[in-house]
């Protein structure tokens, strides 16, 4: 039984993540936790902050949370029924952080659904804040799914990586139990520059990843760029890319990839989802 946590604050975005979630374990047993956070910082600030009483906080914020998630479970009850899944909701008056990390130890969450909205001017960075810590600061996957996303059955999964680190087979297991749900290819992408020679150790490195994919489909791709998120841009558009999954280890590649880029420089971040692992 899989173990999913979903944090929503019942927009339009996160609703959006959550049916992703649903078609994307569709033949799989889970146990879904949906977590609304109010937020303490919401509530605190300036030179006199307020904070609520418990009695306050159980009669207001969170009476209000729990009406709110009974009619999401309603919603998702009437158009997405499956014996597989099973749902459970959780509200918490938190730091978002704070809230995020003691569901994940308390649940034994194996995965995090998260909705992320697109900017709104062009120099903006994509991935929002609150998005962003949980990848930075919460050691558990997450899969981030932009607000445009419509579901399709994630066929070809990039794995981009500069070969300059090594996984663990716990990580690379990840990636070969999404392909073997899905019978997806994993196309393993190198962004180069060019006259780039490959070293030594990243020469062993690819090999080790072709002998641990060796009995799932995947191939190796080079795509010389200068920046590797434009690089990143031209092959999601080429092999028509379903879905991108990283390794936040490879904190250089990530980075650039998940957040440098701005809406003026790709749109894979409008569309397509990523699933960011940890070791």
């Amino acid at each position: 039984m899989k173990n999913i946590l979903v944090p929503t604050d019942f927009s339009e975005n996160s609703w959006n993540a959550i049916k992703y979630a649903l078609n994307f374990y569709k033949n799989i047993s889970c146990n879904f936790y949906i977590l609304h956070v109010t937020m303490v910082s919401s509530y605190t600030g300036g030179e006199f902050p307020l904070v609520p009483t418990t009695d306050v906080v159980e009669k207001t914020f969170l009476k209000q949370a729990k009406a709110s998630l009974k009619k999401l479970l309603k919603k998702i009850n009437t158009i997405a029924p499956n014996p597989k899944h099973h749902f459970y909701t959780l509200s918490s008056y938190n730091f978002f952080i704070d809230a995020i990390k003691s569901q994940v130890e308390e649940k034994e969450i194996d995965i995090i659904v998260m909705g992320t909205k697109g900017a709104s001017g062009l120099n903006e960075v994509i991935v929002g804040s609150n998005t962003g810590d949980v990848i930075l600061k919460v050691k558990c996957p997450v899969l981030i799914v932009p607000e445009d996303t419509v579901y399709r059955v994630p066929k070809e999964i990039a794995f981009p990586t500069d070969y300059n680190i090594f996984y663990q087979p716990k990580i690379l297991n990840s990636i070969t139990e999404i392909a073997k749900m899905h019978k997806s290819y994993i196309r393993i992408l190198h962004i180069a520059k060019k006259n780039e020679i490959a070293t030594p150790f990243q020469i062993e490195n690819k090999e080790f990843l072709n002998n641990f994919f060796k009995d799932e489909k995947h191939s190796f791709h080079r795509v010389t760029n200068n920046k590797i998120e434009n690089g990143v841009q031209c092959f999601v558009e080429s092999r028509d890319i379903d879905i991108i999954i990283m390794v936040a280890k490879n904190l250089n590649l990530f980075q650039r990839i998940l957040f440098k880029p701005t809406v003026q420089e790709i749109s894979y971040h409008t569309e397509i989802p990523f699933l960011v692992l940890h070791e």
